[in-house]
Parts: structure tokens; sequence; C-alpha cells
């Protein structure tokens, strides 16, 4: 605060020194009154769930009487009453809005989402491979060809293939799953990709 300001303060109110601190000074509060430091705290009674709107009335007889007429009128008026009611109430005509580009999730119709399934798989760019059987008589070898393509140690490695059908490695490129898929073959094992 400078200095200037602070003389200001201390001339336009001469009671200011007498009854608060400078720093204590409430300029735009003039009938300030401090909370009293014994009193307990309020306690505010929330509603279960919040409706913005409170406990609303019943409808009286008019209204409900009004309700029955417009249900019991053909399909063809009833979509006239819209219109005429904004017209004779003035209210501006709604825009509408465009949901080009948006995802909708389960509110398009089930045809667009097959179609957005469909464009989903094939975008998949990372795959799994699963290990679905192996010969026998060559587990020995399946198991130390999984070592060479995972961290995994003799007893894991072992452990996995006992597990068949099991997936060896997850989130892999398209051509290092080929490759893993080829190894595999060689020893004597079927894997795919997922």
């Amino acid at each position: 605060m400078k200095i200037g300001t602070l003389c200001r303060i201390v001339h336009s109110c001469p009671t200011l020194c007498r009854n608060t601190s400078l720093l204590q000074h409430r300029c735009f509060q003039p009938d300030f009154v401090p909370r009293d430091p014994k009193a307990k705290p309020r306690i505010y009674k929330y509603p279960a769930f919040y409706d913005p709107y409170g406990p609303r009335p019943p409808p009286s007889d008019k209204i409900v009487q009004l309700a029955e007429k417009i249900a019991s009128l053909p399909p063809e008026e009833r979509i006239q009453i819209g219109p005429a009611l904004r017209d004779k109430v003035m209210h501006p005509m709604l825009q509408h809005i465009s949901v080009e580009g948006m995802d909708l999730g389960s509110q398009v119709g089930a045809r667009a989402g097959s179609s957005k399934a469909e464009e989903k798989k094939a975008e998949k760019t990372t795959f799994d491979v699963k290990l679905e059987k192996f010969d026998a008589g060559a587990k020995l070898k399946v198991i130390k060809e999984i070592r060479s393509f995972t961290d995994l140690g003799l007893k894991e490695a072992k452990d996995l293939v006992e597990k068949v059908p099991v997936i060896l490695k997850q989130q892999v490129m398209q051509d290092e799953a080929n490759s893993i898929i080829e190894k595999i073959k060689a020893v004597g094992g079927v894997a795919v990709m997922e």
C-alpha cells in the first residue's frame, strides 16, 4: 500500500486510529459487525436430492381438463398446437442444433452403430498374440521361443505354456505379432492374433 493512500485514509476518518488499527479499516463495509467467536456454527439441513424448482403444487382442475382435451384430439391437430401456441404467446422459434460430427453413442440407430464398429475394427493397430495349442513333443522349444520375445524366466514361461490357451503378448504392432506367430509356428505351436 502506498504511503499517500494510507495518509488519505487516516485523514478522512479521524476516529479510525482510535477504534481500529489501520489494517482493520473497512472502507466498503461501514456497518460491518464481526461474528461472535463463541457462537456455534449454523447447521443447514440439506435435502436428499437437489430439486431446483422445489415442491410443486398439483395442477388445477382447469389444467387437467385442458390436458384431457388435448389428449383426445387426433394426431394431426395435436401437431398444430405447438406452432399455434408459440404464435399466440409470441415465443421465439427454437433454433435447430447441428449434431454433425458429434458422437451420440447409443442415441443413433443400430445401423450407424454397426458402421462405427466396423470402422473401429479397421482402425485397430495393436493386437494381442494368443497361444492356442502346441505339440506335446515341442513343449520345450515353445517355452524357449516364448522366453526369447518376453522377459519371463524359465519357470514363468513354463507356467504360461501349461495354461494354454493363453495370451502371450498384449498390445503389439501387426508386423511384430506376425513375426511372433511365425516363430511359434516354426517350433510346433499354433498362435493367433486377436
